[in-house]
């Protein structure tokens, strides 16, 4: 069972006369009192340097999670809603893999299981942004990225069902060919038909999952598809002309990125 407690600043940082051997046997005493409910095995706290226990401490000075021996230190979360950073450090390159966070919510409906987590990269300066309910897909649009020299993103999780009678783990095979698919859910990208406007479609094979690309003009965009579980995916590059002459490469390798699972 897990012990709650609350760091106070007993001691001032201003004070020059305590002596810091106290300070440090008083807080052991105290801590070491609290963290004792939890069990035998809880008889010591190990102190870091003062530096140290100073930066740590401003962000765990209000509340701090203690778990008891055999159980491990861990806060655990449910599902939170909003933006969660999910954005990876740059590469080597310059580039970005953002993972939707387990944590993110994001149900889309009634009896339908929880989004499985899907990727993709970015190179530096891509930045999330916030999803509006009126954007075409409503509320159908997990996510949306942009930035301001290269273009937008957003991805589209919508329920299988809408489309196909087909339950269960559902691939992207069974849905239908990338004509069928794209004539099908292109609308819910562009917000019109989308015939005469796929320039390429193409079938990729990554780690046992199938993904459908296509290229469509006007509008300059690139799709994702594909599908798992209950719910079909689509990755969705967009950019206007300018953007799309300078930052094709970049923009095609982004939406290529993209992986669910």
């Amino acid at each position: 069972m897990g012990c709650l407690f609350a760091a106070g600043s007993y001691f001032s940082l201003r004070n020059p006369q305590v002596n810091q051997n106290q300070a440090k046997s008083f807080l052991r005493e105290r801590m070491t009192d609290k963290v004792g409910r939890c069990g035998d095995e809880a008889r010591e706290i190990r102190f870091v340097g003062r530096r140290a226990t100073l930066l740590s401490g401003i962000g765990l000075i209000s509340v701090a999670v203690l778990g008891c021996p055999g159980e491990g230190f861990a806060v655990k979360q449910g599902l939170l809603a909003g933006r969660i950073p999910g954005l990876s450090d740059p590469d080597e390159k310059g580039w970005r893999t953002y993972r939707r966070p387990d944590e993110k919510s994001g149900g889309h409906g009634v009896g339908w299981s929880p989004i499985i987590p899907y990727s993709f990269k970015v190179t530096d300066g891509w930045e999330e942004v916030p999803v509006s309910i009126a954007d075409l897909g409503g509320t159908e649009i997990d996510l949306r990225f942009a930035n301001s020299q290269e273009g937008r993103l957003f991805v589209i999780v919508a329920p299988v069902l809408r489309f196909a009678d087909l339950e269960g783990d559902v691939t992207i095979e069974r849905i239908g060919p990338p004509e069928k698919v794209i004539s099908a859910f292109g609308p819910e990208v562009i917000g019109e038909n989308v015939e005469g406007k796929v320039l390429s479609s193409q079938v990729a094979d990554r780690s046992g999952r199938t993904y459908y690309q296509f290229e469509l003009e006007p509008p300059h965009i690139l799709i994702t598809a594909t599908a798992a579980g209950n719910r079909l995916y689509l990755f969705n590059v967009t950019a206007n002309g300018l953007q799309w002459k300078r930052h094709y490469k970049d923009l095609k390798q982004i939406a290529e990125s993209f992986r669910v699972g």
